[in-house]
């Protein structure tokens, strides 16, 4: 999927969906979490987009990924990423938090939301992961996924689509333990934080899949086809 369109696309729905946080004193406040083999830089082209309505938009980078692809290792998991970003919130001091994960991003901030959910005021889950307790990527049903151990060298799997020499940013080996690790969600108030699904379809197309096991606390809106 053309991430331009996903861009434009997360940046109306922002618009949209969380008039409520607009309506507020407060800057309203969005962390990113990008999906497998990319980095904060994933969302480069959406944030000037939503600063200039007076967000203020933070895109982290995960542990052995993006900027951060030097620190790799296969020793990397699930936990790891969830980390990460928990320790990123409290470190930079946010509450209210609009939490949104893109495609293998949906399982981290699943994880985010049952460590912290006193700092979250929602999740939104772009084309994500929406997984329930003990689910792994690897075990959650889905159409069409690619061939994961085919694509899987010395514990990571190989983005076979860069081309040598490419240029930087680029996507890049991701922790295959990231994938196959299940996700422990033991805080109900986890829950309880509201959610957004916005799922993209390419025009013309019906969606073979939509999300199936969404919380209790449904989404608002999902999005798509567009």
């Amino acid at each position: 999927m053309k991430l331009r369109f996903i861009f434009i696309l997360l940046a109306s729905v922002c618009g949209s969906v969380l008039l409520a946080a607009e309506t507020i004193a407060k800057q309203p406040v969005l962390v990113s979490v990008h999906g497998a083999w990319a980095g904060g830089w994933q969302m480069k082209k959406v944030a000037p987009l939503l600063e200039a309505k007076g967000w203020k938009v933070y895109r982290p980078s995960m542990s052995g990924l993006g900027e951060h692809f030097n620190t790799a290792s296969p020793d990397i998991g699930l936990a790891t990423h969830i980390d990460d970003i928990v320790n990123f919130i409290l470190f930079e001091d946010l509450h209210d938090v609009i939490l949104l994960g893109h495609s293998y991003g949906g399982m981290v901030i699943t994880g985010v939301a049952d460590r912290i959910p006193e700092r979250l005021s929602r999740l939104i889950y772009l084309d994500a992961f929406l997984p329930e307790d003990g689910e792994s990527v690897m075990t959650i049903p889905k159409v069409g996924f690619m061939d994961i151990k085919k694509m899987t060298v010395e514990g990571f799997i190989i983005p076979t689509w860069v081309k040598p020499g490419q240029g930087f940013p680029k996507d890049v080996p991701h922790p295959l333990k990231t994938f196959t690790d299940p996700i422990v969600l033991k805080n109900p108030a986890g829950a309880k934080v509201p959610v957004t699904y916005i799922l993209t379809v390419d025009p013309a197309r019906n969606p073979k899949r939509t999300p199936s096991s969404l919380p209790l606390n449904a989404p608002e809106r999902v999005a798509g086809p567009c």
